[in-house]
């Protein structure tokens, strides 16, 4: 019981999901860990096409002198007010106000800051299969003095 409840924190997937993974792996934890990966990306890329409707911009200004405004967008209000897609926004401004990136391009094939072994895509791409929503970066603007 402790690799579902240890593999639900983890990954974000539902009681469900993980009990199958954990049954497919023989409880084996890194196996099932590499299974919920695996199908979340599957995921993510089927729903690359769905319209994303909702979101929020989110801002932040570090130290009076480096200010960044986010547009990031998902598909119901329902996701887009929740605390997990506004920690994933404001994870994104700091990434940006610490990297300037070009453009969302640019942005997508960074290496993210608080994890370096993860790209922007790829934090994104975990993020669409634990909502189940397709999301995406649309614009940002950062201003440094």
């Amino acid at each position: 019981m402790d690799n579902l409840k240890k593999l639900r924190e983890l990954t974000g997937a539902g009681v469900m999901e993980c009990k199958k993974v954990l049954q497919e792996a023989g409880n084996d934890f890194e196996k099932a860990l590499a299974l919920i990966h695996e199908r979340g990306l599957v995921k993510a890329e089927s729903k690359k096409e769905r319209n994303t409707g909702a979101g929020l911009l989110e801002s932040y200004i570090h130290n009076e002198r480096v200010g960044v405004l986010m547009e990031i967008r998902c598909e119901t209000d329902f996701v887009g007010r929740s605390a997990d897609f506004k920690e994933l926004s404001h994870n994104l401004v700091m990434h940006i106000a610490a990297t300037n990136p070009i453009d969302v391009e640019d942005l997508l094939k960074q290496p993210y800051v608080k994890n370096e072994s993860l790209t922007v895509e790829e934090l994104i791409k975990q993020s669409i299969a634990k909502f189940g929503e397709n999301i995406k970066v649309e614009r940002f603007c950062r201003y440094e003095l």
